[in-house]
This record gives C-alpha cells, sequence and structure tokens, in this order.
C-alpha cells in the first residue's frame, strides 16, 4: 500500500475515483500490506474493498469483519511477541541505533523497526543475522519486519484466494507493488501477472523475482495509470 497506493503518504482523492471506478466494474482491490493489525483494522473498515491483508501475510480481514483471520499459526500471540522483543534486542547488540516503529504496538505477528539510515549492506546483515535466530526478515520503503520464517504476502494471499475467492485461479489475479518485501507477489510461479509502479526500479537489482510489467509513473499515480489502462481494456477489448 504504501508507495503502491498512496502519493508522498497519503491516498488521493484520484485513487479513490480509481478504486471506485474498478468496483463498478466488477473488479475488486484487496489491499495487501506490511502495516500493523491495528492500522489495517481501521483502513478496512472504512475502504469499499474485497478484503485487505495486514503484516505481510500474518492476518486477514474479510470485507465489513474487523476481526482478524490469522494466516500464520501462532498458538500463543503474548509469547510469540516477546520472541519477536527478544530477537529484536539481540540486534540492537549490533545496531544499537536502530528504532522501533511507533506502528510496533498494534502488532500482532511480526516486529518493525525503522528502515531510514540503514545501508544496503547493513540490511543483508540484518537479515542474516534474523535467519541465525530461525526469524525470517524483510523491509519495504517504510520499515523492516522480523517475522516467521513461512509468512509472506505471497503466501498469504494464495491462502485468502483459496479460502474465500475459490472461483479465482492466481492467473486472474493481479498483483501490485513498490517494495522488496512484495518480491513474492512477482514470482511468476505464484502469480503470473504482476506490475510494479515505477519506484520499484530504486530496488531492481535487490529482487530476484522482477514484475512482468513496470508502469511509468510512479507511487499511486503508476496505480492510477494500471487502473484506467485495465478499465480502457474492458471497455475496448481486443478483437
Amino acid at each position: 500500500m504504501d508507495g503502491t497506493l498512496t502519493k508522498n503518504g497519503k491516498f488521493t482523492s484520484v485513487l479513490l475515483q480509481a478504486w471506485e471506478k474498478l468496483a463498478c466494474a466488477g473488479i475488486q482491490v484487496m489491499i495487501v500490506t506490511g502495516r500493523s493489525a491495528g492500522w489495517v483494522n481501521g483502513i478496512s473498515s472504512l475502504m469499499d474493498i474485497g478484503g485487505a491483508i495486514a503484516e505481510n501475510g500474518g492476518l486477514f480481514y474479510p470485507p465489513g469483519n474487523l476481526d482478524p483471520i490469522t494466516l500464520t499459526p501462532i498458538s500463543d500471540f503474548t509469547h510469540h511477541r516477546q520472541q519477536l522483543a527478544a530477537a529484536f534486542a539481540q540486534l540492537l547488540n549490533s545496531y544499537p541505533t536502530l528504532c522501533e516503529s511507533h506502528d510496533n504496538r498494534f502488532r500482532l505477528t511480526d516486529w518493525t523497526f525503522d528502515v531510514a539510515g540503514l545501508t544496503l549492506p547493513e540490511l543483508q546483515h540484518i537479515d542474516y543475522l534474523c535467519q541465525q535466530m530461525g526469524w525470517g526478515f524483510t523491509y519495504s520503503n517504510v520499515q523492516c519486519h522480523i517475522k516467521p520464517q513461512q509468512q509472506d504476502k505471497a503466501t498469504g494471499l494464495k491462502q485468502v484466494i483459496n479460502q474465500y475467492f475459490p472461483s479465482y485461479s492466481p492467473a486472474q489475479i493481479m498483483t501490485v507493488g513498490d517494495s522488496p518485501n512484495d518480491e513474492s507477489l512477482f514470482n511468476p510461479d505464484e502469480f503470473p501477472l504482476s506490475v510494479g509502479v515505477a519506484n520499484i526500479l530504486k530496488y531492481a537489482e535487490q529482487l530476484q523475482h522482477q514484475p512482468l510489467y513496470i508502469t511509468e509513473a510512479a507511487e499511486g499515480e503508476g496505480f492510477c495509470e494500471l487502473s484506467e489502462y485495465i478499465l480502457t481494456s474492458l471497455s475496448h477489448p481486443k478483437s
């Protein structure tokens, strides 16, 4: 969502209009974000969308349902959060200036800290340290995530599709993203039709899986460009 649907960190009126046009055309939009459970709870209750996946595949909020459905099996959330806090404390031994994200208190499945100021070699080393502790790691243009190793956006999205949208196949799903934490959505073996908004080019050399298409515009304007292309194609199908 951040950097894909937003422009300078905000939803725009043009984006909301694009969403409305897609809905009128029968095309459902689902938010799949690294943002926290608490944050996505509020957003999903206010938006006319097909649901929202929070914490990079950790939780799903169905339309009209404020109670999240856990996508990553966690038997004891209190103990899980304690383990995540201990992992972050270990990272602080090597990187004492790491700053816990403001939304971390509203999370259930992962632990976040700010990405600002971290270099690519430092991010790669933090990834290594997390793997050594038995955790996964990813990051976006907003923050870094310590997470369960099996938790990612594609895994969570596949679970949701299988359970809530069984009539759709992966080939009928278009995934859109802008950051390294979207990489699983660009894997053609999982979702063959993927799009990156133009700011994904910043991370091009860091991604094993590249989006199939890249918009000319960046951030939310890139999503609106894609939306307009889809709607135009529906109105004027090729013979």
